[in-house]
């Protein structure tokens, strides 16, 4: 597909926020990303416009059955001026394989690739260059049919926006607290828990409302069918570290494969430090913890990159860990994966897209 990204520019440039106050997509640039697909046509019409409120027909089909995919990266500002992207082709791919997932069109990777880059590249005044900041893009897919049909929609829109952003959690590096939710659950293999449609995060609100009334920042889901084995927490991959080796839960169907979680595998494995995926039974971790084998447990993701735990409530009892410090490998990861980023580390795994 070798198609030429229209531009269509704004009548005025917006004012830009200040670093400080910036949040977590609270602005948003002056450009979007929009291409069309029609059942007859295929993909369409790409084109950069000025950022502006989508008009869609009450019977849009999103609206009513839900197919909504999306997909969350970040480009960076180095300190010699160039703008980064952290492996934004593993984005578009695991947006294909949720659309393919949802019975929705799969993107040319080539062209979204593109537009992501020509977008970046248009509004790379707004990439603020703070430690911790970066410019959060969000590309999507949504179903636009007028139809009140159980079926697939005929038509959809593909949008990217951008927000500059600050540290997901404030400060970046202090430990959160996690709440094990053991009521509510996520997913089951064979659902759609490992891609990123919109209804899977809108199911999880209930359990992280109830955890932070408790007290806590997030919530580690079980699993769906016997409530017993550790998945992922609500915007992370997780991590645990169990005498010297790296615990995760495997990619069992109803877990997302994160790109960071990824990452932090081969890095790890490259350090010579042993990585197990596999099931891991949430007492087990609760008897190691209590064995003083559990040195630190951390959540992997694009948002936040690293996020250390600071505490586990499990079974109605909370467990500190690492006396609520940053442990040394997520710290390690943390710098090595944030200076790959923003290239003040060498990338030996050629991660990095310059824009």
């Amino acid at each position: 597909m070798n198609q030429l990204i229209e531009r269509r520019k704004v009548t005025a440039r917006k004012e830009k926020p200040d670093s400080a106050s910036l949040g977590f997509g609270k602005y948003f640039t002056d450009y979007m990303f929009v291409m069309d697909y029609e059942e007859e046509r295929g993909w369409h019409d790409p084109r950069i416009t000025p950022y502006e409120p989508v008009h869609l027909d009450p019977s849009a089909s999103v609206f009513h059955y839900g197919q909504a995919v999306f997909e969350g990266l970040k480009a960076y500002r180095s300190e010699d001026g160039r703008v980064l992207m952290f492996r934004p082709d593993q984005n578009i791919k695991r947006l294909n394989k949720s659309l393919r997932r949802m019975s929705m069109p799969p993107l040319d990777e080539k062209l979204a690739l593109e537009a992501l880059i020509q977008l970046v590249e248009l509004e790379q005044e707004w990439i603020p260059i703070e430690k911790g900041t970066s410019l959060y893009i969000r590309p999507f897919v949504i179903a636009t049919e007028p139809s009140l049909g159980v079926r697939p929609s005929k038509r959809y829109k593909f949008m990217v926006v951008l927000t500059p952003v600050g540290s997901y959690y404030g400060d970046q590096l202090k430990p959160i607290r996690i709440y094990v939710e053991d009521e509510y659950v996520r997913a089951v293999t064979g659902g759609v828990g490992d891609v990123k449609t919109s209804g899977n995060y809108a199911a999880s609100l209930q359990a992280q409302r109830k955890a932070e009334e408790l007290g806590y920042d997030q919530v580690l889901w079980l699993d769906g069918v016997e409530k017993k084995y550790a998945e992922e927490v609500g915007s992370m991959n997780i991590f645990f570290i169990i005498n010297g080796e790296a615990v995760t839960p495997a990619l069992n169907g109803s877990i997302l494969g994160g790109i960071t979680r990824a990452s932090v595998i081969e890095l790890l494995k490259s350090w010579g430090i042993r990585v197990r995926e596999e099931q891991v039974a949430i007492d087990d971790i609760y008897e190691a913890a209590m064995r003083g084998e559990v040195s630190e447990v951390f959540g992997t993701g694009t948002a936040a990159v690293i996020s250390p735990v600071g505490a586990l409530h499990i079974h109605g009892e909370t467990i500190e860990l690492n006396n609520g410090l940053i442990g040394e490998v997520s710290e390690r990861l943390y710098e090595t994966i944030a200076g790959i980023q923003v290239g003040k580390v060498r990338d030996s795994f050629r991660w990095v897209v310059e824009v």
